[in-house]
């Protein structure tokens, strides 16, 4: 479990073994993880396989690759990084599993002092599981839903979220990891189970 509150950033070094490896390197971190550890990378959950001086290698299977955008990183791409929770982490955010739900695409951003305001699309079937000042995570930042519209939906990005996530440097057609609110895909789940 995850809180969507990013800490620490990270930079992608690469794939290996056919691209079912990805590796990152961040500083101070490796001393913080074991192998088997969980990590949230742009909001998709992975364990750590192997650490190698600095750099930090995840596997990746075919589902993350085709349900993520992690498949599209480039070297030297910076990443969004939260190590998973502990009985003591403040839940400053909303909880996440790290289970990418689908793939958006920027918009447009407008500038909204102190912060900026990001347009996104909305994926096929999502629109049960956004909701106006409701939470989404993109690619891993806890956020607050600002509007939603019939093809697309909204969210406030403060000056913090700019400084310290990969938010800051999205552009429009930039594509990013969406995580639903857990609570409301269970609500919706269970109000609509007789209607499959």
């Amino acid at each position: 479990m995850f809180t969507g509150i990013i800490k620490l950033q990270g930079r992608f070094l690469g794939f290996r073994n056919g691209r079912r490896e990805m590796g990152l390197e961040a500083a101070g971190l490796a001393g913080r993880l074991e192998v088997g550890d969980s990590l949230a990378i742009n909001g998709t959950c992975l364990s750590l396989k192997a650490k190698e001086r600095a750099a930090l290698w995840f596997n990746l299977a075919q589902e993350t690759l085709a349900k993520t955008t992690l498949g599209r990183l480039r070297p030297g791409d910076p990443l969004n990084l939260e190590p998973s929770l502990t009985l003591a982490t403040a839940l400053g955010g909303h909880l996440l599993t790290g289970h990418v739900d689908a793939q958006s695409r920027v918009l447009k951003l407008a500038d909204r002092p102190p912060g900026k305001r990001m347009t996104l699309a909305l994926p096929p079937g999502s629109r049960p599981f956004l909701v106006d000042k409701g939470s989404v995570a993109v690619d891993g930042v806890s956020l607050t839903v600002a509007a939603v519209g019939a093809s697309s939906f909204e969210v406030e990005l403060i000056p913090l979220t700019l400084e310290n996530t990969t938010l800051g440097r999205r552009r429009p057609g930039d594509e990013v990891n969406l995580e639903y609110d857990i609570l409301g895909k269970y609500v919706y789940n269970c109000l609509n189970r007789d209607k499959r």
